[in-house]
């Protein structure tokens, strides 16, 4: 926390240079620079609004799994939509590709990443008096936000949790369709792209296989040496959109999760 707070007085300290790099980009930039920002701004002041307390006896949760899919999207989904008009406008090949499809694509490749933080990080942020998953949710199960606070809980949580993996496994399909996408001689990008979704999947392989995943003890974070073996394997995949889809599928068949009946009548 006191890393984060550090982190955050040098962004203050530096927001003069980061206004001159706005004022420097072309115009078409700055606008597109605004309305991120200014989405983003909305997901931070909404989580402000809805959380005002800052430990366990302030808990509150989202209501609806809209509100959190509106989340995912205001906090990560609208960047996915920001970098694809982006490498549009200054990627000359990508200049074939349909704006509209990619950029949903796009905001489903953000929503994949939060979505996946957001579950990994419920211990913690229950602590902190954040439950972003939905009260409705919940209460189908017979649960309450502050039931999430005994690690017990994670056994008849568990229906909701195996929904919104699956749930997330789509968005990450999305994520793989936008970075096959890209053409193979854009390899920064293909790799910039493959690399947060296979250390995502494996993330979420650990979750649904972690019997204790409510318990704050436990840090679901893959090991650096799997990332490095990753990265290294995809250096060799990603010219080829076979072999880099082999790597992705085999790790999404780790996640063995059935898709349940909806927690929702």
């Amino acid at each position: 926390e006191a890393r984060a707070l550090g982190a955050e007085r040098t962004l203050l300290e530096r927001l003069p240079d980061c206004l001159a790099a706005h004022r420097a980009l072309a115009p078409a930039d700055r606008e597109r620079v605004r309305a991120v920002l200014a989405t983003v701004i909305e997901g931070m002041t909404q989580d402000l609004e809805r959380f005002p307390g800052e430990d366990e006896r302030g808990l509150a949760a989202l209501e609806t799994r809209q509100d959190l899919d509106r989340y995912t999207y205001l906090v990560a989904g609208c960047v996915g939509e920001f970098w694809t008009e982006v490498h549009v406008a200054h990627r000359p090949r990508l200049r074939g590709w349909d704006l509209a499809k990619m950029k949903a694509l796009g905001v489903r490749f953000g929503k994949a990443l939060q979505l996946t933080n957001v579950l990994r990080d419920l211990p913690r942020d229950l602590r902190q008096g954040r439950c972003y998953l939905p009260s409705r949710d919940l209460g189908f199960l017979g649960l309450e936000p502050r039931d999430l606070l005994d690690p017990a809980s994670g056994l008849a949580l568990r229906p909701l949790l195996v929904e919104l993996l699956n749930v997330a496994l789509d968005h990450y399909e999305a994520g793989w369709q936008y970075t096959f996408a890209i053409p193979r001689a854009e390899t920064r990008m293909r790799l910039g792209c493959a690399w947060p979704l296979l250390i995502g999947l494996r993330t979420l392989d650990l979750l649904a296989r972690e019997p204790n995943w409510l318990d704050p003890a436990v840090r679901l974070k893959v090991p650096r040496v799997r990332v490095y073996g990753m990265i290294a394997q995809s250096l060799t995949t990603v010219w080829s959109t076979r072999a880099l889809g082999r790597q992705a599928r085999r790790l999404r068949e780790r996640i063995r999760v059935e898709r349940p009946g909806s927690t929702r009548p």
